[in-house]
């Protein structure tokens, strides 16, 4: 009897080690996936493909400068914004927010016809929800939620109507918005990462560049 207990008081112990090694052998392998998962994400500033286009526009850049002035006084204020979300700024970010907000009602659809006009109104339209809810959030969290739209809004409004005045990077990162991916916009290739910050600086890649 008392072999039989020693038996099974060993099998016991040998099932609990294994069970715990092998508990401990799937964290280490997971957190060394995660690792690599992150190491493979896409991390530099190079060039995307020649020709690689990311947000389909029509083409409008043959409108009259005062738009195209306008609309590039909205990404200003908007580059201004990643900048101080790279930051991890909140405060300022709001006040770069509400900034946009009023660039964005200053554009003068009214000079606008037809498709154009239809197509300024509602990418001004996505400019103003995102920026107004980021200025009315004092989280970082809240204000990074809104920056998607607000980027592809903004890309779009720009490409569409050629306001830019210098080179635009369209980035990237796999791991914003829960692993789901999210744009940003930048007037310098070098990945700076508005969506983590100092948390992963790095983490993105160049998906179109606007010239």
């Amino acid at each position: 009897m008392k072999k039989t207990f020693a038996t099974a008081a060993l099998a016991s112990f040998l099932f609990t080690s294994c069970s715990e090694n092998k508990q401990e052998a799937t964290t280490a392998t997971t957190e060394t996936e995660n690792h690599e998962h992150h190491e493979g994400m896409a991390h530099g500033d190079a060039q995307p493909a020649a020709g690689k286009v990311v947000v389909e526009v029509p083409n409008y850049t043959s409108v009259a400068s005062p738009v195209k002035e306008q609309i590039s006084a909205v990404v200003d204020s908007y580059l201004k914004l990643k900048d101080n979300l790279v930051a991890s700024d909140a405060q300022q970010a709001q006040m770069d927010a509400k900034a946009i907000v009023s660039a964005a009602e200053k554009v003068d659809v009214s000079a606008l016809q037809g498709e154009q006009k239809t197509f300024a109104a509602e990418r001004l339209s996505e400019v103003t929800q995102a920026a107004s809810a980021m200025a009315e959030a004092a989280d970082l969290d809240l204000q990074r939620a809104q920056l998607e739209l607000l980027s592809e809004a903004t890309f779009a409004l720009t490409k569409a109507f050629g306001a830019a005045d210098q080179a635009l990077y369209y980035q990237h990162c796999p791991m914003a918005n829960n692993d789901q991916g999210a744009y940003w916009l930048s007037s310098n290739k070098e990945i700076q990462n508005p969506y983590f910050g100092e948390k992963m600086l790095k983490c993105g890649s160049n998906e179109e560049v606007l010239n």
